[in-house]
C-alpha cells in the first residue's frame, strides 16, 4: 500500500502528464485551424478558377487610423493619393512626370484598391513575389505596378527607385496588413462571373451600354474630363486615351467581373444592377471597340498557360481566336481540364 507521499507524487506526475497532453492537443488544434485558414484563403484566388460565394464575410481594408506616423506614414498617404489621382502626378499634364494616358489607377481599382470585388489590392503583399504565366517569370510588386502603367494606363514604366514607386508599394503593403503570407482573402480582386452557355454578344452589349453606361462614359466611349482638365470624372472606355489591348480588362472575364459588382457607379456585391448576361455582353461590346495596341510578342512564353479568354493566338488548343475572345468558354475550359489529366 502506497504512503501519503507516494500518492501525492503520483498525482503530481499524472497532472503534469495531463497538462503536457492538453498543451500538445491545443497546439495541434491551432495548427489545424491555421492550415485550414490558409487552404480556405488560397481557394479564394479567383485567377485560379474558383467562384467564391459573394455572400460570405468579405475582407476589409485596414482603417486609415492605423497608418503609422512619420516618414513611412507619409509615404503610405502619398501612395494612396497617387492611386486616386494618378493623372495629376503622372498623366499627360503630370506635375511629377508625363508617363500615362490620363486615367487614374482607381479607375480600375475601385476606392483606391480597397473595395471588395473592386479589383482591390488585398492580396498583393501576401502573394508577391510570385510566378506569373504572362511573363513566364517571378514578378515583384514593382513589376506588377509597371505592368499597369504600360497596359491599363497605356504609358511608360515608372522608375522603380523613384519616390512615387516606393510610395505606391508602401501603400499596397499597408493594405495587406494582417493578411498572412500566401493567403488570398475572400472578396479579393475581381469576382468570377459564371460562364454563359453562348458567346458574349457585342450587339446585345451595345444596348446594355446605352441603357446603363452611356450617361457617364458618353455615346462615343470617351468619358468626361474633370473640371481641372488633368484627368477624367468618368474615364474613356475605348479610343486612344483608354487601356490598351494588353490590359487585364481586355479579357472579357475580367471586364465582366469588374462591372458586375462595380457598375453603374454606386453598386456593390450586395446590390448589383447588371445580370450575368448583361455583364458579359457589355464586356464584349466595349472590348470590340478600337483602342491602343501593345507589343504582346513576349507575353505567355508557354502558350499552354494562356487564360481561356486571352484573345490572341497561338493557342495550345484548336479553338479559334474569336471563341477565345467571346466564348462560349465552357468547351475551352473542359478541353483544357481534360488535357491536364
Amino acid at each position: 500500500m502506497k504512503n501519503k507521499g507516494e500518492i501525492l507524487s503520483q498525482i503530481g506526475a499524472d497532472l503534469s502528464k495531463g497538462y503536457v497532453i492538453a498543451v500538445i492537443s491545443l497546439l495541434a488544434i491551432a495548427f489545424s485551424i491555421a492550415i485550414g485558414i490558409i487552404i480556405v484563403g488560397s481557394k479564394q484566388d479567383v485567377e485560379a478558377g474558383e467562384i467564391p460565394d459573394p455572400k460570405q464575410t468579405l475582407h476589409k481594408a485596414p482603417d486609415a487610423s492605423t497608418i503609422p506616423f512619420g516618414k513611412e506614414g507619409e509615404l503610405i498617404k502619398y501612395g494612396s493619393d497617387l492611386i486616386r489621382n494618378t493623372a495629376y502626378y503622372l498623366g499627360p499634364k503630370g506635375k511629377v512626370a508625363q508617363i500615362s494616358n490620363g486615367l487614374n489607377c482607381q479607375n480600375c481599382h475601385q476606392d483606391a484598391g480597397t473595395k471588395p470585388w473592386g479589383n482591390n489590392y488585398f492580396a498583393v503583399a501576401s502573394t508577391y513575389p510570385k510566378f506569373r504565366e504572362r511573363s513566364g517569370s517571378i514578378e515583384s510588386i514593382k513589376k506588377r505596378v509597371n505592368d499597369c502603367f504600360e497596359r491599363s494606363l497605356n504609358g511608360k514604366a515608372l522608375n522603380e527607385e523613384s519616390k512615387e514607386m516606393r510610395a505606391i508599394v508602401a501603400y499596397i503593403n499597408w493594405l495587406g496588413t494582417g493578411v498572412p503570407k500566401g493567403v488570398t482573402p475572400n472578396g479579393t480582386g475581381i469576382y468570377k462571373v459564371p460562364y454563359l452557355d453562348r458567346a458574349a454578344s457585342p450587339e446585345k452589349g451595345k444596348l446594355v451600354y446605352k441603357e446603363k453606361c452611356q450617361s457617364c462614359h458618353q455615346a462615343d466611349g470617351q468619358g468626361i474630363k474633370n473640371p481641372e482638365g488633368w484627368g477624367y470624372t468618368y474615364p474613356p472606355l475605348w479610343g486612344e486615351n483608354s487601356y490598351n489591348n494588353g490590359a487585364g480588362l481586355y479579357r472579357l472575364s475580367r471586364f465582366a467581373g469588374y462591372v458586375k459588382y462595380n457598375m453603374p457607379q454606386g453598386v456593390n456585391h450586395t446590390n448589383p444592377e447588371l445580370s450575368d448576361e448583361e455583364a458579359w455582353d457589355v464586356a464584349a461590346f466595349v472590348n470590340s471597340q478600337p483602342r491602343p495596341s501593345k507589343d504582346l510578342s513576349k507575353d505567355w512564353p508557354n502558350i499552354a498557360g494562356k487564360p481561356i479568354d486571352h484573345p490572341f493566338g497561338p493557342y495550345a488548343d484548336n479553338f479559334t481566336e474569336e471563341q477565345h475572345k467571346y466564348g462560349p468558354f465552357k468547351p475551352i475550359e473542359e478541353a483544357k481540364n481534360k488535357n491536364k489529366k
